[in-house]
């Protein structure tokens, strides 16, 4: 007899038809049949060890988080219910061009503590890997949700060149093929780059181009942070569309957002930039959050050559004083390519986490704010954080646009990703947000989308830029990577202002066909692993 049935669901599949009501059984971590409209039909129903009452709940596929920084989270946290809570099964982690493999001694250092504001000093993690592949080792032990992998290009650069401001030699350049070449046979789905983070935004587009034709050959895709959300933004999205299609390699769009006050209203014109290279066989995906701030690292808004050297070389600049000076006035009056080529406007910056508690007097204000509160320029402020909390803050950016997000969320090829970043005692609502928001407040009360095509959006789009035969659709011989919800009443607990309350409205998950949140509640269950690049 089979393991578990579930009862007069309303299937909502994943492909973006029409839900139905369906009697869905599990076995041994698939879907092994389907019975539609059982009750109604009067045939024989469908029997199991478990019965699972699904009146009046949606059971879709689990959703795909196609933008996540849980690389640290994922180890240290067995729980994880900041993403299973939200009926998240699979995250894709190595974002950014910044992680945690392929390293060795020295890059692994200079990493955790570049990277510190994203994912933490990482103290409380064996860090026993150095290959991509050791590291998905590690993963296969056993985690609350499975994981893909993206190679950082950031990373590789670091391993192979160092962090200076220069182009690769031959020597080098052949150095990161291979390490990109090693990542990917290794089970890596693709390559992420991190265009506005130190080292990665060094490498010229003929470096990145090169990186992407090997990319290409083993079938992944490049993910890149490019290299403007601001005043280039619209020049930076040409630049990855070309580049990519030099390579002809797949390409899928990081948090694609169109921020700040210069580009309010201007997102039909990146969607018509996108919209004419699909015309033209272009292969493009996207993902977005649905929220309009931002999130990073207040290290990430400094001029690159501030950050050259990596993270020591940075303390040095910030100690500094005639240097300090010099960050300040591209910072704001230039407008430095670490804040997107816009002069700094301090009220939007908010601090949402530091490493040390000592600062906690910071969190939740912006810089400005703690500016006048102490009597301090905003760049006195910003700077004492930087080198008292060693690079560590985390920043929340209002810069975005309600109607942008919308618009971008409607198109075809986009997908959801949470961005989300776990760290700081106020990290943006995002990371535990991001999926039942779609469902309550894109969905259910504005109507942005359907429900079964936000559904598609979450599940069967990205399953198939990660090239995963066998998930993100409720199918006979699909992996059982499950959610129930109730359409009624999902929604995100976080706000910014608690930003870790789980969300409603979601019963159950299941993982491999486990449940991993029954009634509401996460269990004790990782049957989480890495997913691993399919052959071509």
């Amino acid at each position: 007899m089979e393991e578990l049935v579930i009862r007069d669901a309303d299937v909502v599949d994943g492909s973006g038809a029409d839900s139905y009501r369906a009697d869905v059984v599990v076995d041994r971590g698939r879907i092994v049949s389907i019975v539609k409209e059982a009750a109604a039909a009067g045939c024989q129903r469908p029997k199991a060890r478990r019965e699972l009452d699904a009146e009046g709940l949606v059971l879709s596929p689990g959703f795909v988080d196609m933008h996540a920084h849980s690389d640290l989270a994922l180890l240290r946290d067995p729980d994880h219910s900041a993403k299973a809570a939200q009926g998240v099964t699979l995250e894709v982690i190595g974002q950014d061009g910044l992680s945690y493999a392929p390293v060795d001694d020295r890059t692994l250092g200079e990493v955790r503590r570049a990277i510190a504001g994203w994912n933490g000093h990482g103290d409380d993690v064996d860090f026993h890997w150095r290959s991509v592949g050791e590291y998905l080792d590690r993963l296969d032990r056993g985690i609350a949700v499975n994981a893909a992998y993206l190679i950082p290009q950031g990373t590789v650069r670091a391993l192979a060149v160092g962090w200076d401001d220069r182009e690769a030699t031959e020597a080098e350049l052949e150095h990161m093929r291979r390490l990109v070449a090693e990542g990917l046979e290794q089970g890596a789905v693709g390559m992420s780059s991190g265009l506005t983070y130190t080292p990665g935004m060094y490498a010229k587009d003929a470096e990145l181009t090169e990186l992407c034709r090997v990319v290409a050959r083993y079938g992944g895709y490049y993910c890149p942070h490019h290299r403007s959300y601001g005043a280039g933004a619209l020049k930076a999205y040409e630049e990855m569309v070309q580049l990519t299609r030099e390579a002809d390699c797949p390409l899928h769009l990081a948090h694609v957002t169109m921020n700040f006050g210069v580009n309010k209203g201007r997102a039909p014109e990146l969607l018509t930039l996108l919209d004419e290279a699909l015309a033209d066989g272009a292969d493009i995906t996207l993902d977005t959050y649905p929220y309009t701030p931002g999130c990073t690292t207040l290290v990430a808004l400094l001029p690159s050559w501030a950050s050259e050297g990596g993270p020591e070389r940075i303390l040095e600049r910030l100690a500094d004083d005639d240097t300090a000076e010099r960050i300040r006035h591209h910072m704001e009056e230039i407008g430095s390519d670490g804040s997107h080529g816009v002069p700094m406007e301090w009220e939007t910056i908010e601090i949402s986490g530091t490493g040390d508690p000592a600062l906690a007097e910071y969190v939740g204000r912006t810089v400005l704010e703690s500016a006048r509160l102490r009597g301090e320029s905003p760049w006195q402020v910003a700077r004492h954080l930087l080198l008292a909390d060693r690079l560590a803050p985390t920043i929340l950016q209002h810069v975005g646009h309600e109607e942008n997000v919308r618009a971008i969320m409607r198109h075809r090829v986009h997908t959801g990703g949470s961005d989300g970043i776990l760290q700081g005692a106020k990290p943006h609502p995002r990371a535990y947000g991001t999926f039942p928001h779609y469902l309550g407040h894109y969905v259910r009360e504005l109507g942005v989308l359907s429900l079964e095509e936000c559904v598609a959006h979450l599940t069967s789009r990205p399953a198939a830029r990660l090239r995963l035969p066998d998930r993100g659709l409720v199918r006979e011989g699909y992996r059982a990577d499950l959610v129930l919800f109730d359409p009624a009443t999902v929604a995100a607990g976080s706000t910014f202002e608690e930003p870790r309350v789980l969300p409603t409205g979601i019963p159950y998950v299941l993982v491999d066909g486990r449940f991993v949140m029954e009634d509401g509640r996460r269990t004790d269950v990782l049957a989480g692993r890495s997913v691993r690049r399919s052959p071509r």
